[in-house]
């Protein structure tokens, strides 16, 4: 996968990426969302693995980048049967807040329902409401909330929301950038 639009871009990630991806998800400001407040404590040969064993058939980690710097991750895996599960990360903190998640998953998700899905699923942690505003601007359902479904790194109770995506509910957010992001 390889999008651009103005000075987004949302691409594949590969080999060079390694050393990045596994610094972010090392770090706990970043991964605490996910329920890592400790990082995912991963090798960068750890994260290339993981790289070779992907396809655009079954899924892909995906580097956003804005103005030719990587400033976050997204991933996408089909499920079969036209689904496709989604996530996004925006690990530098000077890029989030600004709307670009908003953008970059609209983005993603249009590439999605134009290879073919017809169900597009997420689930975030039910604390992260900045990511479920987003979620529902963009035309997500609120499907199912997950209370105290897991636990995160430090034995705490996490509860989450699922979320799913038509394309007739779809609210594309990329068409309308107005030469900005």
């Amino acid at each position: 996968m390889d999008i651009c639009l103005h000075e987004l871009r949302i691409r594949n990630a590969v080999p060079a990426d390694c050393r990045r991806l596994a610094d972010w998800w090392n770090d706990g400001a970043v991964m605490a969302h996910a329920g890592f407040p400790n990082g995912l404590g991963t090798t960068p040969e750890e994260v290339g693995a993981q790289l070779a064993a992907e396809s655009d058939d079954r899924g892909r980690t995906l580097i956003l980048e804005r103005g030719g710097r990587a400033v976050g991750e997204m991933n996408y895996r089909l499920l079969g049967g036209g689904t496709a599960e989604i996530g996004i990360k925006i690990c530098e903190a000077e890029h989030r807040e600004k709307g670009l998640g908003k953008l970059a998953l609209s983005m993603l998700i249009r590439e999605l329902f134009s290879m073919g899905c017809t169900k597009i699923v997420l689930d975030t942690n039910l604390k992260n409401l900045r990511a479920q505003h987003v979620y529902e601007r963009l035309g997500f359902e609120r499907k199912r909330i997950n209370l105290d479904a897991w636990t995160d790194q430090l034995g705490r109770p996490q509860s989450s929301v699922d979320y799913e995506l038509s394309p007739e509910r779809f609210r594309d957010y990329s068409t309308n950038a107005g030469g900005t992001t």
